[in-house]
C-alpha cells in the first residue's frame, strides 16, 4: 500500500507559492503572541531547553552564542544566564521587538543583541562558539527551520563548536482511534434517535476524516498498537541540506493484539549532550504531552490486525511541492498476518 499525507494551512494548499511569499507567511505566523504562549507555557519543552543549556554551562560560559529563531528571547536569556559572553539573537518576525523589550527588562541587553532579520541575511563580525534553536516543527520537519541552522552551521560555527540540541530521532508506530471509529458510526445512530436513516453520509464522512491531511492530534498510550520503530537519526552537526530535502527509513513492528489501524503516528526526540548523562525532549505518546502533539497519517480504511500481525514499510519526509515550509510524508507499508501478506491499492 502507498500513501502520501501533507500538512498544509488553508488558503495556501493547492497553488504554489514562491520562497518570498512563504517566507512571508511563515515569519507573519509568529508575529501573534498567541503562539509564544503556547511554546513557552510547554513545560516539556521550555524546562528541558533550560536544563539542557544550563547543563552545557561549561560550554557556554565566556562564550559567544547565537539563537536562531529566537522568538520572545527566552533560550537567548537562558544561555545569558549560563554565563555567555555575547549571544546573538536573530529574529525575522515583529516579535523581535518584544524580544527587545524582554531582553531590556532582564537587564541582559550587554550580553543579548537582537537582530531582527533573517538568518540567511545577517553578517556578523565575529563566528559563534554555540548555536542553539527551537526549531522543530509538527512531524519535526514542519516549517523546514532545521535549513536556517545548518546554514547558520556552516557560515558561523566554529570547527568543534556545540550545536543544542544536537540530534533527532523520528518515530513510527500503528494506531487505533477509537474516536474516529465513535464519528463514523454516529451516522448509524441517528435514525434511532430522529426517525431518519442517515447511515449513507458513513462514506463520506470516512473520506472527510480519514484524509491524505496530516492531521496534528495527541494520541493516548492505549490508541498505540505496538511498540515504536525508530526510522530516522539526523546529526546536526552533519546532516546536509541535500539529506533533509528526503529524510527516509524503513519500520517492522508487530501489533500487541487485536484491534484495527486507523493510522499511523509519528513523533520525535531531540537530544541535548551532556557531560554525564543526555536529556532528550520527547514528544512520544508514552510521555507528557508537548505542544507538538503527534502527526496522524489516517489510512484510507482501518485495517483489522491480531497479535502479533506485522506491519513494515519505508517512510519518507520530503518539502510540499506547493511550499517548501510545509511537510509531506510518504509511506508505502504491507501488513502481514501468519504469513499470509496482505496488500491493498491506494484510493490515490
Amino acid at each position: 500500500m502507498e500513501n502520501l499525507w501533507k500538512m498544509s494551512q488553508h488558503g495556501t494548499k493547492k497553488r504554489k507559492l514562491d520562497r518570498s511569499t512563504e517566507d512571508y507567511v511563515y515569519f507573519d505566523s509568529y508575529s501573534d503572541v498567541t503562539i509564544h504562549e503556547e511554546m513557552i507555557a510547554d513545560t516539556v519543552r521550555t524546562n528541558t531547553y533550560r536544563m539542557g543549556i544550563f547543563k552545557n554551562s561549561k560550554s557556554i560560559e565566556g562564550k559567544v552564542v547565537l539563537d536562531v529563531g529566537a522568538g520572545t528571547g527566552v533560550l537567548s536569556l537562558f544561555c545569558a544566564q549560563a554565563g555567555a559572553r555575547k549571544v546573538y539573537a536573530v529574529e525575522a518576525s515583529s516579535i523581535a521587538d518584544q524580544a527587545v523589550r524582554i531582553v531590556k527588562l532582564n537587564q541582559m541587553e550587554d550580553t543579548i543583541e537582537v537582530i531582527k532579520a533573517t538568518l540567511e541575511t545577517i553578517e556578523l563580525t565575529e563566528q559563534v562558539d554555540v548555536i542553539v534553536s527551537e526549531w522543530m516543527g509538527y512531524a519535526l520537519l514542519h516549517e523546514s527551520m532545521l535549513n536556517s541552522v545548518i546554514f547558520a552551521r556552516d557560515k558561523w560555527l566554529k570547527p568543534g563548536g556545540l550545536i543544542l540540541p544536537s540530534r533527532a530521532d523520528l518515530y513510527i508506530a500503528p494506531i487505533n482511534d477509537l474516536v474516529v471509529e465513535g464519528r463514523l458510526n454516529f451516522w448509524n445512530t441517528v435514525k434511532a434517535q430522529y426517525g431518519v436513516d442517515m447511515s449513507c453520509m458513513t462514506d463520506f464522512a470516512r473520506k472527510c476524516i480519514m484524509n491524505k491531511d496530516i492531521t496534528v492530534n495527541p494520541v493516548t498510550v492505549e490508541d498505540v498498537l505496538s511498540h515504536p520503530c525508530k526510522f530516522a537519526e539526523l546529526d546536526l552537526n552533519t546532516i546536509t541540506l541535500e539529506q533533509l530535502r528526503d529524510v527516509r527509513g524503513v519500520f517492522s513492528c508487530r501489533c500487541f493484539g487485536s484491534s484495527s489501524i486507523h493510522a499511523f503516528c509519528v513523533w520525535f526526540t531531540v537530544t541535548f549532550p551532556a557531560e554525564e548523562k543526555a536529556l532528550v525532549l520527547s514528544t512520544s505518546p508514552f510521555k507528557p504531552e508537548t505542544h507538538w502533539k503527534q502527526a496522524v497519517l489516517y489510512l484510507d480504511d482501518a485495517v483489522d490486525v491480531m497479535q502479533d500481525t506485522k506491519v513494515e514499510g519505508e517512510i519518507s519526509l520530503h518539502p510540499s511541492e506547493e511550499n517548501s515550509r510545509h511537510i509531506c510524508i510518504r509511506v508505502d507499508y504491507v501488513i502481514v498476518w501468519a504469513n499470509r501478506r496482505i496488500d491493498r491499492p491506494s484510493k490515490m
